[in-house]
């Protein structure tokens, strides 16, 4: 009875280790430097994909800044690791435990103290060359003024990186989020929409066409639907933007973020 006892401890003691209602303390209790080597190594087999290998950012979030707005603290933080971000790329590390989840923790806060990165260029031309050249506001929101047909920038300097930044102006389609699908459909009435899906199951889709507007359709009422994986409606800027008008616009998309 006694090992039946100890075998159900150490079974309970295991799941502890993973248990998502595991209490999270307020501070690191994993920063030695065995720690942070160690969620070094973490990082970069597991984050570095979309985080970029110094957390510069790319397809994730910029890192190299001192508060993350979604994790503030050390707590905030781990929960973020463990479970991810509902509605974002973010996944939960399902296969961390408990001290190594607190190792990355600590990793991904050590990366706060470096410098932000440098990029040429002007970003007070770069908004300039947003709103009249490029045209940007008439997709984007900043600050709540623009159109809502791409994703809004308002922090978009925290989020991405420089690199990424340039290569969505530059070929949109090799940044697109997963998930993302542009489609073109055509209804058993004739009328035809081009436009961004926003959801699907079996039976039913809803689409954002490029005017913004919200449109829901039984797929039992379309003569076609044609799916563009790959594809972005926003068009490419190569060579719309000389060499130097491009560094100024990165440098603005670069300097947008939001209240910090």
């Amino acid at each position: 009875m006694r090992l039946v006892c100890m075998i159900l401890s150490f079974a309970v003691a295991a799941m502890a280790q993973i248990d998502p209602e595991y209490v999270i303390p307020k501070e690191n209790p994993n920063t030695t430097p065995a720690d942070l080597k160690n969620g070094q190594q973490l990082f970069m087999a597991q984050c570095a994909r979309c985080h970029g290998p110094k957390g510069e950012g790319g397809r994730g979030t910029v890192l190299t800044q001192p508060r993350l707005s979604r994790a503030p603290d050390d707590q905030a933080l781990f929960q973020v690791i463990r479970d991810g971000i509902k509605g974002t790329e973010m996944p939960g590390g399902y296969a961390l435990d408990t001290r190594e989840t607190w190792q990355l923790t600590a990793y991904v806060r050590s990366l706060g103290r470096m410098p932000h990165e440098t990029v040429p260029g002007d970003p007070k031309r770069g908004q300039e060359l947003y709103q009249a050249k490029g045209h940007c506001s008439q997709c984007h929101i900043i600050s709540g003024q623009g159109g809502s047909l791409g994703p809004q920038l308002t922090e978009i300097g925290s989020r991405r990186s420089a690199a990424h930044l340039r290569a969505a102006v530059l070929d949109p389609g090799s940044t697109l989020p997963e998930g993302f699908l542009e489609v073109r459909l055509v209804t058993k009435d004739g009328r035809r929409i081009s436009g961004v899906r926003l959801n699907e199951d079996v039976f039913t889709i809803q689409v954002r066409d490029l005017n913004g507007g919200i449109h829901s359709f039984l797929k039992e009422d379309l003569k076609e639907l044609q799916k563009e994986t790959g594809k972005s409606p926003m068009p490419s800027f190569r060579g719309a933007f000389s060499a130097s008008e491009m560094d100024d616009l990165v440098a603005y998309l670069v300097s947008l973020r939001g209240n910090q």
